[in-house]
């Protein structure tokens, strides 16, 4: 039986607009670190996993506006799931690495860091046949406590992180750090998710669950501000779980882990398809690595 053929949808974006970089963390609804209170560890494997046909419906999506993407991947995922690893490279997107567990940074020793992202690193080469120059600390978890990960990145071969959030939030955030991409003491390149600049305070304008909760129209006047007056490509982030309305409902969470993981995830794909047209998207490799040039960096790791 043949597949329906696949409808090509242009961009609306004006033809000088900027390219943002467009990012999905590959991991489960299972393994997201706020349900980490109610889900352990050994009940992974026993959990219904979704992630292959919420990939495969990503994966759709971006085709039908013929755009690409980088894929911050799980090893635990990819060593599982190692088709779907060869399918986000063969139709043209770039491959990435978010550790091998999805243990926080912060929470892990150096010498705990250093063998998760060897770990990851390797597994995900192996598989993909290519080169895995980025990394994202899950819950972006990256601080001014453990800023030796940046030395263990370029020790692995990392060439970029995107593992900062310039925000204040609960779980994660660091708001005094740059708001667009800076070289860290070894040369790394760290390219923090997007922020906007009202006043003193950074907000966040870049996925996740703000794009689930905030009014459409506000996330993609956030993203063209940056884009128009700060003249920077945005880095937009959010995870397969985030499509998929009938994933399973996980029981006992408090109040705010539920408002937080379940707001509005019906409405996330229709969303993503209007930011998908209304904005021009590529690979953080392409924007930030290949055309560097286009980009200028700030040099240190603590300056606005």
């Amino acid at each position: 039986m043949l597949a329906p053929a696949r409808t090509k949808v242009l961009t609306t974006a004006p033809a000088n607009a900027l390219t943002n970089a467009l990012t999905i963390d590959v991991e489960d609804y299972f393994q997201v670190s706020a349900m980490a209170p109610y889900i352990r560890r050994d009940e992974w494997e026993h959990r219904e996993c979704r992630v292959e046909g919420n990939i495969a419906r990503i994966l759709e999506l971006l085709a039908g506006h013929d755009t690409h993407a980088t894929f911050f991947t799980l090893g635990w995922i990819a060593e599982r799931y190692p088709k779907l690893v060869r399918n986000i490279v063969d139709a043209g997107h770039e491959l990435a690495s978010h550790g091998y567990g999805h243990e926080r940074a912060s929470d892990l020793t150096q010498t705990a860091f250093r063998s998760d992202i060897d770990r990851a690193k390797k597994l995900l080469e192996d598989i993909a046949g290519a080169e895995v120059k980025g990394y994202r600390a899950p819950s972006f978890s990256i601080g001014t406590k453990n800023l030796w990960a940046f030395d263990e990145l370029a020790r692995a071969g990392h060439r970029y992180s995107s593992s900062i959030y310039p925000i204040r939030h609960d779980h994660y955030g660091m708001p005094d750090s740059p708001r667009f991409a800076y070289r860290v003491g070894t040369g790394l390149l760290e390219i923090p998710v997007t922020t906007l600049r009202m006043g003193r305070r950074n907000l966040p304008s870049s996925g996740g669950g703000y794009f689930r909760l905030l009014p459409y129209a506000l996330s993609r006047w956030m993203i063209r501000r940056v884009n128009e007056v700060d003249r920077e490509s945005a880095i937009f982030y959010f995870h397969p779980w985030e499509i998929d309305a009938g994933q399973p409902r996980v029981a006992g969470i408090d109040a705010k882990t539920r408002f937080r993981h379940y707001v509005n995830i019906h409405r996330m794909e229709n969303r993503l398809a209007s930011l998908l047209a209304d904005f021009r998207w590529g690979r953080m490799d392409d924007i930030f690595l290949d055309n560097a040039s286009a980009h200028p960096v700030t040099a240190g790791r603590t300056a606005v």
